[in-house]
């Protein structure tokens, strides 16, 4: 069969190509365009930000409304174009079936599927810039009445209103949810049904449990916005009134309704990420994974709270103050599991034969930047605090701290430490380390001032601080000059990273089976593997997470190694008789 689909013509094994690895290639280079999309608007509203009015260079000048619809799109890009189609469609595609040991998703048509309903909705989504009227501005969470137009008219131009920024990202929304319910769908399949012998469930990698625990969050969480927006557009097209309160709606429903979705999102996001991380973090501490069965435990307990704590988004929207409390202490709460992997984590390096290879140095460069944004969400989950930094640059700053690292600083590590199997080829490490000094640099050069200018009041839905130049002072204004040249820097910075991917793809010098020795058995395969992975497939015997084990000569043993008599632990009990 693999010599059949070697034969194949180019569309078929490239494009319309049915193999995990070729679609997972599809989903991660379409998010790094969409990325550069996002990091261009980016570019463009921070530039203006920092030098209001003034012309800006590959661009011209930007008015209020072309901002407003730029920051949109950046918010809108990043979380779902980027976000969900490198961490969860790309990670599960590339590791899935190659860590349990499978030829393939469970459906691989469906697969196949998703990607191109996806691919439909980055067109749609792109396609709203053209419009009349231009691209979404409205924030992008949507909230009615912006997103619907000013509250509703009972009788719209049914044409007019659907072929709007606001009811094309709707539906470019809709249809990327879709693409991403197939491919959990196969994910969750593909784990429960395909796993190699003796891969029981708790001998599967970190990062596939991480995974699929995502894809539930999302499947579970996803349905009221799918409702949501559904009704959003009905008012939008048809003239329908479930959020004009003249008719009996409310514009707060909406809220509920994407929040339910919007913070578990933030995990669907984030778990794969840190997944990848364990991973790496074993890999070169040397070390086993500390608490593996614990870690699972809290993130499965972490995905359950994920959907309690909507609420602490909504502390300015009238909320009863007796649900502002129940929703702070939740928030406070959610955080004990994470505080339990990232201590598990510090408990791996602790004594570990550490080796600071890149994709290493992105790891802890991760720890150690999304710990900024997650003690800052301690701040914002408490309403007193929040109702006073709601929808300031304080705010940004957090999510940023809290995204930024989850989505780059976790892409990079994986894309570093999983590019020589999957490519079959070695990336420069130098380059990548320049990469990574300048990434981190730039990227905490960008935002960490943005705190100080959100507790000093500085609004974050403002095109032109000058017109308040009586209330925005030094040094908040040399503040966002500093962060939109870090930002500058920063978008710069990832041209080092696009060079040494396309050098080291076209002639880098060929990888290894197992460059890191690593235990977990996609290394077993070859370097890129073939269509099928595996051959013959490979018997299970172990965890993961078999590293310097006492006794051993070897500071690893794969996961496909039987055990021996020298290996097997022995638990000596000594009997005595009174």
């Amino acid at each position: 069969m693999s010599d059949t689909l070697h034969k194949k013509s180019f569309f078929r094994k490239y494009l319309f190509s049915t193999d995990h690895k070729v679609i997972g290639m599809q989903y991660t280079i379409t998010g790094l365009f969409m990325a550069a999309v996002g990091g261009f608007l980016a570019y463009v509203f921070r530039y203006n930000l920092a030098y209001p009015g003034d012309h800006i260079p590959l661009f011209g000048e930007l008015g209020a409304q072309q901002y407003n619809s730029f920051v949109t799109c950046h918010g809108m890009i990043m979380v779902f174009w980027v976000a969900m189609p490198i961490l969860l469609a790309g990670f599960g595609n590339f590791l899935i079936p190659t860590m349990i040991g499978t030829d393939d998703m469970a459906f691989p048509i469906l697969n196949m599927m998703s990607f191109w309903i996806f691919l439909l909705s980055t067109i749609v989504l792109l396609a709203s810039f053209f419009v009349p009227g231009g691209a979404f501005g409205g924030g992008w969470t949507m909230y009615p009445p912006l997103s619907a137009g000013g509250y509703t008219n009972p009788n719209p131009d049914f044409f007019k209103a659907f072929f709007s920024g606001a009811s094309l990202m709707i539906l470019a929304v809709a249809l990327e949810f879709v693409a991403m319910l197939m491919g959990g769908i196969n994910f969750l399949v593909t784990t429960i049904n395909k796993r190699t012998k003796g891969m029981t469930p708790f001998r599967i990698p970190l990062v596939v449990w991480f995974i699929n625990i995502a894809t539930i969050i999302f499947m579970f969480s996803v349905g009221p916005l799918v409702a949501g927006a559904v009704m959003l557009l009905f008012d939008i097209t048809v003239g329908t009134g479930f959020y004009d309160p003249a008719r009996g709606g409310d514009p707060v429903l909406f809220q509920h309704l994407f929040w339910f979705f919007g913070h578990p999102e933030v995990y669907v996001l984030l778990l794969p990420a840190v997944g990848a991380i364990g991973e790496i973090l074993s890999v070169f501490s040397r070390k086993p994974l500390f608490a593996y069965k614990t870690i699972i435990y809290l993130a499965l307990l972490s995905a359950i709270l994920s959907v309690v704590v909507w609420a602490h988004h909504q502390f300015v929207a009238g909320i009863d103050p007796r649900m502002a409390t129940f929703f702070s202490v939740g928030t406070i709460i959610i955080s004990i599991p994470f505080a339990g992997i990232f201590l598990s984590y510090m408990a791996t390096l602790w004594g570990g034969s550490i080796r600071f290879t890149v994709p290493m140095m992105w790891a802890l460069g991760f720890i150690g930047t999304f710990l900024v944004g997650g003690l800052t969400g301690l701040f914002l989950g408490s309403n007193a605090f929040d109702i006073y930094a709601h929808d300031t640059y304080f705010v940004v700053a957090h999510f940023h701290y809290t995204l930024f690292p989850v989505v780059f600083f976790g892409f990079f590590a994986a894309f570093y430490f999983w590019f020589p199997k999957f490519v079959g080829k070695n990336l420069n490490p130098a380059l990548g380390k320049i990469h990574f000094w300048c990434t981190t640099v730039f990227f905490n050069g960008t935002f960490f001032l943005l705190f100080f200018n959100g507790l000093g009041g500085q609004h974050r839905r403002i095109n032109d601080f000058s017109l308040f130049s009586n209330v925005v002072k030094e040094p908040y204004i040399t503040f966002e000059k500093i962060a939109t040249i870090s930002a500058i820097c920063l978008i710069l910075s990832q041209f080092i990273f696009l060079y040494n991917f396309v050098t080291s793809a076209v002639r880098g010098k060929k990888a290894v089976k197992n460059p890191w020795d690593a235990n977990t058995i996609e290394w077993v395969a070859d370097s890129p593997p073939p269509h099928g992975n595996f051959n013959p497939y490979p018997e299970v015997f172990r965890g993961p997470y078999d590293y310097s084990l006492p006794g051993e000569e070897s500071d690893f043993i794969p996961q496909n190694v039987p055990h021996t008599n020298e290996n097997i632990p022995v638990l000596k009990v000594k009997l005595s008789v009174s």
